[in-house]
């Protein structure tokens, strides 16, 4: 009988995406990196808030909007003073919305690099011959689930792929197709290892 061993997994992505803008300064398109700072304009009742952005290059700047000419009576206090304080998990909010930026600048370069936070949530290491992850996104990411995968479990991409050919490796929802595209929000992989000779040491690195 199978001894499975279940883990969440949460990824959180490391480096915002940035904008490719046209810097006057520079001549060209470059990348824009976020400044972890917004800016505020008050005119009479009207407020404008951005998010700023400088040129990775020369430093010029470029801003996020977040609002524009927006009635100060329809915005929290409390999301008022975040803007005006920088707090971080606002700006952290915006510089990963990934959609508002393109639909501002079109161009948006993104960075796999990732965080994963692992959590026991069933059975035991010791022993376990199955492995099951559930995978929970802090913010969307571009990073391939095969990569995820391979750098967390310690073995190849390649091997991967072979345990999906001895179905051995199962996921939902898409199946094999999965492992090329981007990490999904609820994701879940089931590997049997019971015939892996390092099995021991995958199922301590899923762990954590």
């Amino acid at each position: 009988m199978s001894s499975a061993l279940r883990v969440h997994w949460t990824i959180a992505p490391e480096i915002a995406p940035r904008p490719l803008i046209n810097c006057n300064r520079c001549g060209f398109v470059k990348a824009y990196r976020c400044s972890e700072k917004f800016r505020v304009n008050a005119n009479g009742k009207r407020i404008d808030a951005w998010l700023i952005y400088r040129c990775v290059d020369c430093d010029n700047s470029w801003n996020f909007g977040i609002f524009e000419r927006c009635n100060r009576r329809d915005i929290a206090p409390a999301l008022l003073a975040a803007l005006e304080s920088n707090d971080p998990a606002l700006v952290r909010s915006h510089a990963f919305d990934i959609v508002a930026l393109r639909n501002q600048v079109g161009r948006v370069e993104e960075f796999p690099d990732a965080v994963v936070r692992k959590q026991v949530i069933g059975g035991i290491k010791q022993g376990a011959t199955v492995l099951d992850l559930r995978l929970g996104l802090e913010i969307p990411v571009s990073l391939r689930l095969d990569r995820l995968l391979a750098n967390e479990l310690g073995i190849s991409r390649s091997r991967l792929h072979a345990l999906d050919e001895r179905r051995l490796l199962t996921i939902e929802p898409d199946g094999a197709k999965a492992l090329r595209k981007p990490v999904r929000e609820g994701a879940t992989i089931r590997i049997d290892l019971a015939s892996e000779p390092d099995r021991r040491t995958i199922i301590s690195a899923a762990g954590g």
